[in-house]
């Protein structure tokens, strides 16, 4: 597209431990979207551990021109179900303004790629009961609905 009034074309970039600021702002308001509890020094903590090795995953984040309007963090796993390593979809969000504009599809599909070049299987997700919106998009995007619940039991 060119001429006047041409949209600039979402960039997605891997981030780095210079983008904290700016990805906290984002986790601030992705975790209060989803009523999580942020707490900076733990989160932080664990985003730092993530960029310091590809090997657990990687983290982009989504700018519109100068503005920042998301971000994605995927994670490895291993498991004998998927024969070794899959990857977690652990954050997606996009800010409300941008919504319905494609740019978390092509995140997913950016994300898609790099599994591949991490050797992973599969690539899951979970979306809240309530989240039927999310659900929907990500069934849009081949992923396919399980029958289980995913349980947590926190190790202190």
């Amino acid at each position: 597209m060119s001429g006047a009034g041409a949209e600039a074309p979402i960039r997605i970039s891997p981030a780095t431990v210079a983008d904290e600021p700016v990805l906290r702002e984002l986790m601030e308001e992705f975790y209060a979207h989803e009523g999580l509890v942020f707490d900076p020094e733990r989160t932080l903590g664990a985003f730092r551990t993530l960029a310091a090795d590809p090997n657990l995953g990687r983290v982009w984040i989504f700018r519109d021109g100068a503005a920042v309007v998301g971000y994605l963090v995927v994670t490895v796993c291993f498991s004998l179900e998927f024969a070794g390593r899959y990857a977690l979809v652990d954050e997606l969000y996009v800010r409300e303004a941008h919504r319905g504009r494609g740019i978390g599809a092509r995140a997913v599909e950016v994300a898609a790629e790099a599994c591949r070049a991490l050797d992973v299987s599969a690539l899951r997700l979970e979306v809240d009961v309530w989240n039927t919106r999310a659900r929907d998009f990500y069934r849009r995007l081949g992923f396919e609905l399980q029958e289980r619940h995913m349980m947590s039991r926190w190790i202190a």
